[in-house]
């Protein structure tokens, strides 16, 4: 069945659950930086100072729930060959992927701390509740430093993506672009 395959990675593209997974976290990850930045910003008696920080933390908890599923989908369902000619990009690209999920991980995790030093659970969205960590007590200051500095790096590190995708597009014209899109050779015909 062509649609089933279409799912799942192949040698030469991305299925779609790769795909669904990859524009989920990349909207997620540029939502929440921008947010948490205004809700550092936020007054004690501004009205969001109640309400934004939740959806903060909530979203949080479900990226961390989306990020592995991913990595648990990464696993099963190894990545599509690299286009890339020289091996120094090949190595970049790798390194840049690890990276990624390193300081995306450091972000949730410490983000995770902050949000339980003082021993309150976390609710998320009314739905369900993350019990509170017994490490990591009162360290809500180290945590929000560690999540402030990995969470600015992911960005920057997100932003060289970006202009590597748009370097393959552009300039080398490969297809790399297009596969994380769904766009197959096949539909291009």
């Amino acid at each position: 069945m062509a649609w089933q395959k279409r799912l799942i990675n192949s040698k030469e593209s991305y299925g779609w659950i790769n795909i669904l997974f990859h524009w989920i976290v990349a909207l997620m990850v540029l939502g929440m930086y921008p947010l948490g930045l205004y809700i550092v910003s936020l007054g004690y008696y501004d009205p969001g100072y109640r309400i934004y920080p939740n959806w903060h933390r909530s979203l949080g908890i479900i990226l961390a729930m989306i990020v592995l599923a991913r990595l648990a989908w990464r696993i099963l369902n190894p990545s599509p060959r690299s286009l890339s000619q020289a091996s120094w990009e090949k190595w970049a690209a790798h390194g840049a992927h690890i990276m990624l999920y390193l300081l995306l991980i450091t972000v949730l995790v410490s983000g995770y701390f902050i949000s339980t030093a003082d021993g309150r659970s976390i609710q998320v969205f009314d739905w369900f509740q993350v019990p509170a960590s017994p490490w990591f007590r009162r360290q809500e200051e180290l945590a929000g430093t560690i999540h402030f500095y990995a969470a600015t790096a992911m960005m920057g590190l997100v932003a060289l993506h970006f202009l590597a995708a748009l370097k393959h597009h552009f300039i080398t014209k490969d297809s790399t672009l297009k596969r994380m899109l769904g766009i197959t050779e096949e539909k291009q015909k």
